[in-house]
């Protein structure tokens, strides 16, 4: 009896010490499959950078060759201003197109200036008086992306701006002091609400012209019109027809459209615009500068 007691117990351990061995053995196995597939892939891997190595030797023989031949070297023409908008000498294009804004800022601005961002193309916002500190950050980033900020007068009221010529000279003050407390400049550009040809004013225009020039400032009117200023809502492809037809017969071209929350088809047309424009020959996209030459539907002196 007390043999198979002493039995017992090594008859237990010899049965664990078996199992332990298969699971050993298990692991063994385990890893001998993933030497075998690891080695496995570092072949592939090997066989991948060696024809890799031969590409790059082959393509930089390539080079070479063309590089001797004279071939495959591009320069830029001296002189040439080069964007997204021009390939020519931009004071030297045939037709140059001015893109305009009036009524802004407004929930459509931020898009405007993404799609313009997108086309690499600038453009000039006649604003108005819209206080607040989102409109504000709006006039800011119009002028830091290199768009042109004009003024558009602060209250944009005809019986208001129009009644006198103090009334428009104290509205004028107001739209240059909010246009350079929220974007830190001095504009220099200013479009009259209606145009300088509009027939609501109780003070000869030459007169307010007279004025904006006292101040160091000039006016522009347009000569092509998106149309949407009225109430009536036009549809995307009137909208593009409107802004660019003959514009490839005019050597410049001021299109007026209008940044406001019921525009939203001229919103959708712009991509279509610019893309029309910029497939004209010889033609480009500019903001208004110093230096453009201002369409101005009156004559005044500097203009006769």
């Amino acid at each position: 009896m007390r043999k198979k007691l002493i039995l017992l117990p090594l008859s237990v351990f010899t049965l664990m010490l078996f199992i332990l061995c298969l699971i050993l053995f298990g692991r063994i196995q385990s890893l001998n499959e993933r030497l075998d597939m690891l080695s496995s892939q570092l072949e592939t891997l090997e066989r991948t950078a060696q024809e890799q190595q031969k590409q790059l030797e082959e393509l930089l023989s390539f080079r070479e060759t063309k590089e001797e031949d004279g071939e495959g070297q591009t320069q830029e023409p001296e002189d040439v201003e080069i964007s997204g908008n021009a390939v020519s000498r931009q004071e030297e294009a045939a037709h140059k197109v001015y893109l305009t804004f009036d009524d802004g800022p407004s929930k459509h601005t931020e898009e405007i200036l993404e799609i313009l961002d997108r086309y690499d193309v600038k453009a000039t916002f006649f604003v108005v008086g819209k206080e607040g500190d989102a409109s504000e950050e709006i006039l800011k980033k119009i002028v830091e992306e290199g768009h042109t900020l004009g003024m558009h007068s602060y209250s944009h009221e005809y019986s208001e701006i129009y009644r006198s010529k103090e009334d428009f000279a104290e509205d004028f003050q107001k739209i240059r002091e909010y246009v350079y407390e929220a974007a830190g400049i001095e504009s220099t550009v200013y479009r009259f609400p209606g145009g300088s040809s509009n027939k609501v004013s109780d003070v000869p225009m030459e007169e307010l012209a007279d004025y904006l020039e006292s101040q160091g400032v000039r006016f522009f009117d347009w000569n092509v019109s998106a149309g949407d200023g009225g109430s009536r809502e036009l549809t995307v492809d009137m909208v593009v027809e409107n802004c660019t037809k003959e514009i490839d017969q005019r050597k410049t071209s001021v299109i007026l459209m209008h940044d406001s929350v019921n525009k939203s088809t001229t919103l959708e047309a712009l991509p279509v615009i610019i893309e029309n424009i910029l497939a004209l020959e010889d033609t480009v996209i500019l903001p208004i500068t110093e230096e453009t030459e201002p369409v101005q539907h009156i004559k005044t002196k500097n203009n006769e």
